[in-house]
């Protein structure tokens, strides 16, 4: 993941997993750019040398495969698989890191050559030197899966200058350079596009398929591909700034922040694997003091079994790549999580509070009435209302710019103020303008005769000069995949609520469309907060659903703070912990449900490694248990949890 954001030309992979963050086990399969058959070849050159040897001793007798020629050969068998870990335990030690796993084989595998078993010897390092081998493949696939996901950008652009085509470095791009962009080509930078039309396929950043055609001057986004014609984009922004370098940078650092379970499991082996070490010991010597036959082989060899079987190996890999893989399925769904952590968290998650404007509802307001008082001209209202909408990024300033039409900038704005959930607020030629809800009204005195509370629409009240001006209905669809968000939140028995700013009728008409468990309308930023508090008050964990920049307290309140509309807003991607970017509420369950998925794999490898090292350690420790058990109990759970951990990856969720 280091190279994700570079712009220089891509080299082959180095693939590296590594469980330095204090678990003790520091584990690096620079694989540069072998092959697999290269990366397998000192296992395969082992195990033939071993077989021959097993048939030797075994099945084709003779008298020169006898004393230091049966020794040459299984150290020539040994090397290959053997040198490596015995390297990587000296620098080890050297660092520090006395007690890594490659000591703990280092000692098991040459403890056996010392008592005779030379097959058993080169048997356990070959095969820890296989499933090393798949280990780090498993890890780099997983690590690869969410890179090639996401590093979508090309590191040539062509942009027109002078009216010529000019392919130049994509880092070189300035603000305000024309880009060509011909069909099937990704876009490098964040623009605006210039040509009348053009269909882009936007899979990269939203999972979706769907082709979105954009018209002129709407934005278009880095790693989106041009579907038809050539397109023309206008470059307006940097391109270490583009939302998809955001993106990159969110995915980089999510493997950085782990997980409760995964911090424990790396404290765990930091403690345990220095404990088995001296029971080993205790294994070996104590039983002189109390068996009256004692052999000091026979525990030797005992002991060297239990600390094979010790090994954490299992533990300490499979469970990142199981948060890896959960990281990268969601990845492929268009939902990004800043980290394991959040896979864990939002598996537990009892409510989700959402917003309702463009979280369950389009967001796109039309404008269905609007209603002046005879005294005021019409027209001219509504010219003063779209010029100060014009100051705000909300929905509703679209739609009245869309209904009222060009916007005059001559006329002469003073003073303009925000007042959160209530409105705005300017001067006009010394008369005071306000526009927003009818709690604006009541918080400057504006007396109206205006039934509000029976108007189902979103109202827009106006007053100009300290008097009641009239208003404007607007209307949001809801979104089509909201009610089947709902259903699948009710069938993981998760509760919903909804709480929003706008009016209550209008949020209590969109809550029982969906069939959500409680809804509030008319409510401040502060008045979410109180009600997302009440809801914790319960002990009860809470997923927050909303744009992720007004809401940011009920975000940072929440349990997981989740953003919708990831391509958006860039603050939206800063704020939450989660961010669906596609704007699809149906995404909310499909996270909820990749996290229960990857909690339950990772616990069920946990459990899996406990269980089958538990009963070998005691078989090993009674003299029940050889190496070849040993083996199993260390590499073949390891590979077992791997194959389990993996299977994440390959799981529908939608």
């Amino acid at each position: 993941m280091e190279e994700c954001c570079s712009t220089k030309p891509k080299k082959k992979e180095q693939h590296t997993h590594d469980h330095s963050e204090g678990d003790g086990h520091d584990h690096s399969h620079d694989t540069g750019d072998k092959t697999p058959f290269q990366m397998f070849l000192p296992a395969i050159i082992s195990f033939v040398l071993l077989l021959i040897g097993i048939a030797l001793d075994n099945y084709i007798k003779t008298e020169w495969f006898t004393g230091w020629v049966r020794l040459v050969w299984y150290l020539a068998a040994y090397a290959p698989v053997g040198l490596p870990v015995l390297k990587e335990a000296y620098e080890s030690i050297i660092k520090g890191d006395v007690f890594s796993e490659f000591f703990l084989m280092g000692i098991a595998t040459v403890g056996a050559f010392v008592i005779g078993e030379y097959p058993e010897g080169v048997a356990v390092m070959l095969f820890y030197s296989v499933g090393e081998v798949f280990q780090g493949m498993a890890v780099s696939r997983a690590k690869g899966n969410i890179k090639a996901l996401l590093d979508q950008r090309p590191d040539e652009v062509t942009i027109i200058e002078a009216s010529q085509p000019k392919t130049i470095k994509a880092k070189e791009t300035k603000i305000g350079d024309i880009i060509q962009l011909k069909p099937g080509e990704k876009l490098a930078l964040d623009g605006e596009l210039m040509t009348e039309s053009a269909s882009f396929n936007t899979a990269a950043l939203t999972g979706e398929s769907k082709p979105d055609t954009k018209t002129k001057g709407e934005a278009v986004l880095a790693g989106m591909i041009n579907m038809n014609s050539i397109a023309l984009v206008k470059v307006n922004t940097a391109y270490e700034d583009s939302k998809l370098s955001k993106i990159l940078e969110l995915v980089q650092n999510a493997t950085a922040q782990k997980a409760p379970t995964e911090l424990f499991i790396r404290k765990f082996a930091k403690v345990y694997t220095p404990i088995v070490v001296f029971l080993a010991i205790g294994i070996c010597l104590l039983p002189y003091f109390f068996v009256d036959d004692y052999q000091f082989r026979d525990w030797l060899y005992r002991a060297l079994i239990f600390l094979v079987i010790s090994c954490p190996c299992a533990l300490v890999i499979s469970i990142p790549l199981g948060y890896f893989g959960g990281i990268g399925a969601a990845s492929r769904n268009g939902i990004l999580f800043k980290g394991s952590n959040f896979l864990d968290s939002i598996a537990e998650i009892q409510n989700v509070v959402m917003d309702k404007t463009g979280t369950m509802t389009e967001g796109v307001f039309k404008v269905q009435e609007v209603s002046i008082n005879p005294e005021f001209n019409k027209d001219e209202i509504l010219k003063l209302v779209n010029v100060l909408e014009s100051k705000s990024t909300h929905p509703v300033a679209t739609a009245i710019h869309n209904y009222a039409g060009e916007i005059d900038h001559s006329i002469p704005l003073e003073n303009v103020e925000e007042i959160a959930g209530h409105g705005l607020k300017a001067s006009v030629n010394g008369k005071e303008l306000l526009v927003g809800n009818f709690k604006l009204m009541d918080k400057f005195n504006i007396s109206y005769d205006t039934n509000h509370a029976n108007i189902v629409y979103t109202l827009i009240a106006i007053a100009y000069d300290k008097k009641f001006a009239g208003y404007i209905t607007i209307a949001d669809s809801i979104k089509s995949d909201a009610k089947e968000t709902v259903d699948n939140l009710h069938r993981m028995g998760v509760k919903a609520t909804m709480l929003s700013g706008d009016k209550s009728t209008v949020v209590k008409y969109v809550a029982d469309q969906l069939g959500i468990d409680s809804a509030f309308g008319d409510l401040l930023p502060e008045d979410k907060v109180n009600k997302v508090k009440e809801i914790k008050a319960k002990s009860q964990t809470v997923a927050f659903v909303g744009d992720g920049v007004n809401d940011a307290p009920v975000v940072a309140l929440s349990d997981v703070g989740i953003a919708m509309g990831g391509l958006g807003s860039d603050a939206t991607i800063e704020t939450a912990d989660v961010v669906i970017q596609d704007d699809k509420p149906s995404k909310i369950p499909m996270a909820i449900n990749i996290g229960k998925q990857t909690k339950k794999i990772v616990w069920q490898n946990i459990v899996l490694a406990f269980a089958v090292k538990a009963v070998v350690l005691v078989l090993g420790a009674g003299g029940l248990a050889t190496m070849w058990e040993a083996v199993f109990a260390d590499v073949g759970v390891a590979m077992l949890a791997i194959l389990n951990a993996v299977r994440i990856q390959r799981m529908k969720f939608g």
